[in-house]
């Protein structure tokens, strides 16, 4: 656009150029013909023709090609009648008068709906207010001609505020209220219903929605304390939750300690018990029949034991402390007394001998 307005300013420059001369010539004609024999320059027609004629070259120039600059594309219009091929970026010829090239913006737009707020409702029948929506959307380039020529007013008319209440509050319609206020949640949604609805209007792949803001969603003032309470609920569930959690870890790291604390002492137990075993048996070993008569005869009080035991029950010896007594007052006496024998005759049956009938047996 830059470029064709140069050559318009340069073929109106050249233009005044040739007029310039002409009304020059003719004030000098005038001038002159009151003095008498002076003589008259005539008009260089020439010059005035050519100066004329790159003027109006220059300006026809200028109307005969248009550039189109880039995240723009061309339609070519010819008597009224819209060329459904798209130009594209670049230089491109077009007959002066007869042809127009109209440019199309396929760059990424913002329309804003800031004026009027949207009222709608969840799936809860809860009312829900939006404000301050943004829609941003681009024109599929080879679709440009088709959107000239079939949408009226399509700069500012292409995505329309109704279209765009529609699709929200078809999305609020099926969100609970927490997510409704959630952005993450309901502006994908939003995009996404605004993106069916332009489908069903112009088509597929003729309009692009890349991106849905939605500033601010609001509800009753009592519903908005309900809220409250719902939130402060949850995050009082998450807080004991973490606390539980804390404790649990707790109590595992303490059951952790008291095994290992167990296991500890149960393996010194087992390792001072093998020690115990490893003295007794290194005492047992050190142990032989000489030192257990030593130790024997080192704890006897001098005292016979009252039984003897035999190889069988048969020979045992019944030995009476008392009569060893008596036997040592009768010695004392100076009398000769022995103990009572018991013992078994070749018949198996039991004979008793007394030490004085032993003694008078043999004085027999």
């Amino acid at each position: 656009m830059l470029l064709n307005g140069i050559f318009r300013v340069i073929g109106c420059v050249l233009i005044l150029a040739a007029i310039f001369v002409v009304a020059k010539k003719s004030f000098q004609s005038a001038s002159t013909t009151a003095v008498q024999g002076v003589r008259k320059t005539p008009l260089n027609k020439k010059l005035v023709a050519i100066l004329g004629l790159l003027g109006i070259l220059s300006i026809v120039f200028s109307l005969s090609f248009t550039i189109i600059p880039t995240g723009y594309t061309g339609v070519r219009v010819t008597f009224g009648q819209v060329e459904e091929r798209t130009l594209d970026n670049g230089f491109n010829f077009q007959i002066p008068l007869i042809q127009d090239i109209v440019l199309v913006n396929n760059k990424q737009q913002d329309i804003k709906f800031t004026d009027n707020a949207i009222s709608s409702e969840t799936s809860e029948r809860n009312t829900v207010i939006f404000q301050g929506i943004t829609v941003t959307y681009q024109i599929n380039p080879e679709k440009s001609a088709w959107i000239y020529a079939n949408v009226t007013n399509y700069e500012a008319g292409l995505v329309s505020e109704s279209l765009v209440a529609s699709a929200i509050k078809t999305t609020s319609k099926t969100l609970s209220p927490n997510d409704c206020t959630n952005r993450s949640i309901i502006e994908p949604k939003a995009k996404e219903n605004i993106q069916k609805s332009l489908d069903e209007k112009y088509g597929q792949n003729v309009v692009y929605v890349n991106k849905v803001v939605i500033s601010d969603a609001t509800f009753d003032s009592e519903y908005d304390a309900k809220i409250a309470k719902k939130q402060q609920a949850q995050i009082d569930y998450e807080t004991q939750q973490i606390e539980n959690k804390k404790n649990i870890e707790k109590a595992e790291a303490d059951a952790a300690v008291m095994k290992t604390n167990a296991q500890a002492k149960a393996d010194a137990k087992v390792i001072e018990a093998k020690a115990e075993a490893d003295a007794n048996k290194a005492i047992s070993d050190s142990i032989d029949e000489n030192v257990l008569r030593n130790k024997y005869y080192d704890k006897w009080d001098g005292e016979l034991p009252n039984t003897i035991v035999g190889s069988d029950a048969m020979t045992s010896i019944m030995i009476d402390a008392g009569a060893n007594k008596e036997s040592g007052d009768s010695n004392a006496n100076g009398a000769s007394t022995k103990p009572n024998t018991t013992s078994t005759t070749d018949n198996g049956s039991t004979e008793t001998t007394s030490g004085a009938g032993q003694e008078e047996e043999s004085g027999n």
